[in-house]
């Protein structure tokens, strides 16, 4: 049997670019992966996973679905007991994966969240396979340049930070969005990727996919942050 990759894919820019990397390695990534919370969460990006269901159809790989419920991450007390908590459901869908699979390894989007990626590996460790994350550590606006670069056409979803305000939902992150980033970066502190989870972002289109993604949608806005909910989503 081939050596299999499951991608742990939220539909972010993120898990998107390491997607496209394993696959610009030669990795044989079989599955995505994607976690649907409900509710916020520690672990898991949480806006519009949905999405993840057309993505995977552009892209032509299987994907699988882990629905955990409710992670109660708004009434947790002790954030590392809660990241071990949430990282139970997406084990054990790894685990019985396999049973099916030659599997190798997962990818993973982490640039910067020691949080999350200490966990990740710990969890890679326990199934004895290995983690491929091509951002972790990189600079900031080198990556986003590379995504732009590579043809990536990436939408933000949510946003939760000063200084961005209701113009920034559904606007596309370009060289000119990264250029007030960097500026808010040195005003405010946010971070250019968005890894404070200063925003989310959904990636329509990029050289992994055959088929863009048309988006319609309405804006919610409760004056300091806010999402945008889709209304219908359609590969073109």
């Amino acid at each position: 049997m081939t050596d299999d990759w499951v991608s742990l894919f939220s539909g972010g820019k993120d898990s998107a670019w390491a997607l496209y990397r394993a696959l610009e390695e030669g990795l044989n990534v079989s599955r995505l992966l994607t976690v649907h919370p409900d509710g916020d969460s520690y672990m898991y990006h949480v806006p519009e996973t949905r999405l993840a269901r057309l993505v995977a159809e552009s892209v032509g790989i299987d994907l699988v679905e882990v629905e955990p419920g409710d992670l109660k991450a708004e009434s947790a007390e002790d954030s590392g007991a809660q990241g071990d908590a949430e990282l139970e459901p997406l084990e054990a869908a790894l685990t019985e994966l396999q049973d099916e699979l030659d599997l190798a390894g997962v990818t993973a989007g982490a640039v910067e969240s020691e949080f999350q990626t200490h966990r990740i590996e710990g969890m890679c460790d326990r199934l004895g396979i290995d983690l491929f994350a091509p951002l972790w550590q990189e600079d900031p606006r080198e990556l986003a340049d590379a995504m732009l670069d590579a043809g990536f056409e990436i939408v933000i979803v949510q946003v939760a930070a000063g200084g961005l305000d209701e113009s920034w939902l559904g606007r596309t992150l370009d060289e000119e969005a990264l250029g007030e980033l960097e500026e808010l970066n040195e005003k405010y502190g946010v971070h250019i990727l968005g890894e404070g989870g200063e925003f989310e972002t959904f990636v329509v289109d990029g050289p992994h996919m055959e088929r863009r993604i048309e988006l319609e949608y309405d804006t919610e806005w409760d004056g300091t942050r806010g999402r945008i909910r889709i209304t219908d989503a359609r590969l073109e």
